[in-house]
């Protein structure tokens, strides 16, 4: 089923776009405290259009994921009495329960965790403000976590620039369900470890 293609198509087009560093800005400062779709959809296309950027655009994306997992904080540290009822009814109860845990467990290293794998951060965000996780090492943290990420991104679509683009578009539907499936499956060995 073709369902990445077009959607990697339509990434491409908006990579191009002169508002295209602004758009990755703000859905990475979404991403880190409400937003479901992560920063990399854009990045790696965008990274990919204009390879001499990609640096910058691994730093824009650093630092606005950064605020936003900081914006996450100040969620469940001021407002996680009023938002708790939503969440344990919502589809993140059992990855924030997890959260709740792994800080109980590994401390800021779960921060770092988050922000660098495929785990949804905006609820380790949150579950840090709610915990009141000291600021410093979770923003340092973040930092880390996030930056590796996004220099990781932009290194391999910088090193693979014009050479990646046929592969990848190529094998652009079986890597989108690889992804699909190595999140799933991690999301069930999480929920089944609890």
């Amino acid at each position: 089923m073709r369902l990445f293609a077009p959607l990697y198509e339509r990434a491409l087009q908006w990579a191009r776009h002169r508002h295209a560093p602004r758009y990755l800005a703000v859905l990475s400062f979404a991403e880190s405290s409400f937003f479901p779709v992560p920063p990399d959809v854009m990045l790696a296309p965008m990274a990919l259009a204009r390879p001499e950027r990609a640096w910058r655009l691994a730093w824009l994306t650093t630092w606005t994921s950064v605020l936003g997992g900081l914006a996450g904080y100040l969620i469940g540290w001021l407002a996680m009495a009023s938002i708790e009822p939503w969440l344990l009814a919502s589809r993140y109860a059992a990855p924030y329960q997890q959260a709740v845990a792994w800080f109980q467990t590994w401390g800021v290293w779960a921060v770092f965790i988050a922000g660098f794998s495929p785990i949804p951060y905006k609820v380790f965000t949150i579950a840090a403000g709610a915990l009141a996780m000291p600021l410093l090492p979770f923003t340092l943290a973040s930092l880390v976590g996030r930056g590796a990420r996004f220099f990781l991104v932009a290194a391999l679509m910088r090193w693979g620039g014009a050479r990646m683009e046929p592969l990848l578009r190529r094998h652009i539907d079986r890597i989108g369900w690889v992804v699909v499936a190595a999140v799933t499956i991690g999301a069930t060995l999480t929920y089944a470890l609890r």
